[in-house]
Order: C-alpha cells, then structure tokens, then sequence
C-alpha cells in the first residue's frame, strides 16, 4: 500500500516537473517570437478595449519614430537602459532605501509587463515579471526592446503606442514629433490617464525640460548607444 502510495507521488512529480518544463519551453517560444512578429495586443490592452469599446492603437516600426521620443523615454524613465540586463540595481536600492515611494522598474521589465502579462501588484505577477525579464534581455536586442515599449505604452486612456498618441495630441505622426513634444509623451507615462501632453500644466512643462536636459545627457555619455541614439 505504502510502495503504491510512493509511485504515485513519484509520478505526480515526474508530471508536474514535466508540466512546468512544458510551461516554460512554452513561454520562451513567445518571447522568441516576438522578437520577429509584432505583439498584436496585451493583456491590459485587450481589457481596455472591451471595457472602452475600442483603443486607438497603430504599430509603428523603431526607424519610422522621431529620434527624439526613444531618447526621451530612456531620459525619462530608464537612463541606465543600455547598461542594465533587466534591472537596474541602483534604482532598486534608491527604491528601497526611499522606502519603496520611488519607482524601480525599468523599461524591459514594463515591456514583459505590458506585452506579456496583467497590470496589478500581486506577488505572482512580479516573480513572472523577474522570470521572464531576463529572458526578453537575452532573446531581444535593446532597439526591440524600446520598439516594442513605445508601441504598447498607454499616453491617454485608450490611447496605445507613441503613434496614435502622437496623433491624438499633436495631430501628427510619429516620425513628425519635435523634441519638446517627445518630452511631453515621455512625461505622461508614469500617469497616462491625469495627464494631458497637449495642454501641459506647469509640473508636465517642468518635467518635459528635465526630460530633454537627460536625452541630450544620455546622447552625450554614450548611454543610448544601444538604441543608435
């Protein structure tokens, strides 16, 4: 009875073993794929557009974007991209030692959030997040990476992706944005849905100054090398 007992257990190990490989050959082929194939939506995205009726969203490839709004958004929320393989550990500790009130998450990091799993602050969801992270770092060059981010990224409610934001803002393309408004798209990302980049107030104008101070920083000290900027 107990030898039973012990197959069995063994067995559900063995299958269990085998479920997670499964899982995880599973999740490596999407990530590898999406290295070549654009990510048609997210989780959160796909919510949206039920809840909304529809999103504007339209894909718009790395070289057809203002080289001003990839520098802008490194400026703004991940300075250290080009030299991190995921985390950026400085920022980490900053957060830590602020007591978690300052943000630590970096631009790759956001990217497996928007493209690959749910918005929300649940523990299941950040230990995916540290999983898979790496993964993207490994399977994808920086420049896709940064495509991929300004192509999912919420500007506005309902509005996905530096190109229909550039549109629902500024009237215009993505390869059209000027520099100032770059920082302006770059300045609504930590809080898409309570600010507008079209009618700025005086901590959007102040904050799309610094933004623009830091791009020509990163030019400078060759921390955008990796997205050609």
């Amino acid at each position: 009875m107990l030898d039973r007992l012990a197959a069995g257990i063994r067995r559900l190990f063995r299958w269990a073993l085998l479920g997670l490989l499964g899982l995880a050959v599973l999740l490596v082929a999407w990530i590898a794929l999406y290295r070549f194939v654009n990510p048609p939506t997210g989780w959160y995205m796909a919510s949206e557009s039920r809840r909304l009726g529809g999103i504007q969203h339209e894909w718009v490839d790395f070289d057809d974007v203002a080289r001003a709004m990839p520098l802008s958004v490194v400026a703004a929320e991940d300075a250290n991209f080009c030299r991190h393989w995921g985390f950026d550990m400085g920022a980490i500790r900053l957060a830590l030692e602020e007591g978690g009130t300052r943000g630590a998450s970096t631009i790759s990091q956001q990217v497996v959030k928007n493209t690959f799993l749910w918005h929300g602050r649940n523990w299941l969801r950040k230990l995916l997040e540290a999983v898979l992270t790496p993964v993207v770092e490994i399977l994808w060059p920086k420049e896709r990476i940064l495509e991929v981010y300004m192509n999912m990224a919420e500007f506005d409610e309902g509005v996905f992706g530096v190109q229909a934001a550039a549109r629902h803002y500024f009237d215009t393309d993505a390869a059209g944005l000027g520099a100032r408004q770059a920082a302006l798209l770059a300045s609504v990302l930590p809080a898409p849905q309570s600010r507008n980049a079209a009618r700025p107030d005086a901590f959007m104008e102040r904050r799309a100054r610094a933004i623009r101070d830091g791009a020509a920083t990163i030019t400078r000290d060759d921390r955008s090398a990796c997205f050609g900027g």
